[in-house]
């Protein structure tokens, strides 16, 4: 199984999942090998995978898209900017990871994920190597890493 075939799972949920819990319309770019820690924006989750591999993924929002993501998930009633964008991010996160490996699965890859955990900061690090699929266009910037180590596996990250 290459990088570009566990990638695919990931770039599908996260389209699918952004477009119907947050209303957004994410467009991936083209994956390339990753090579510093800096997430590409200031709210990030990380989920631990387990199972037939191991590894990670994470998706990290500028605040502007995490904001956005929020009022769209929620609507305008939001009492608490912090709380409501972790949960939110987090949900999210698992929603993504939760399709993928059902695309996974289908692959014959079978693996568990943790429960995300979030960071919030400008500009902060995730230490893990990774591939990045940069955006294509638009405001709406967001960045999916995601990782199977092991068995020749390498690292994947998605740029929307």
């Amino acid at each position: 199984m290459t990088d570009a075939e566990i990638a695919k799972p990931f770039i599908k949920a996260t389209q699918a999942v952004l477009s119907m819990m947050a209303k957004m319309d994410p467009k991936p770019g083209k994956p390339y090998v990753k090579t510093d820690y800096r997430a590409k924006g200031d709210v990030s989750a990380v989920m631990g995978l387990t199972g037939d591999k191991s590894g990670s993924f994470s998706i990290t929002f500028p605040k502007k898209v995490a904001v956005a993501m929020v009022k769209n998930m929620i609507g305008d009633d939001i009492k608490d900017i912090i709380a409501d964008a972790k949960d939110a991010v987090g949900e999210v996160t698992n929603m993504i990871c939760g399709q993928a490996r059902v695309g996974l699965t289908q692959m014959g890859l079978s693996l568990s994920a943790a429960t995300p955990t979030i960071i919030f900061g400008d500009n902060h690090y995730i230490t893990h190597v990774n591939m990045a699929c940069p955006p294509k266009a638009g405001p709406s910037r967001m960045l999916g890493i995601w990782g199977l180590e092991e068995a020749g596996y390498g690292q994947e990250t998605a740029y929307f």
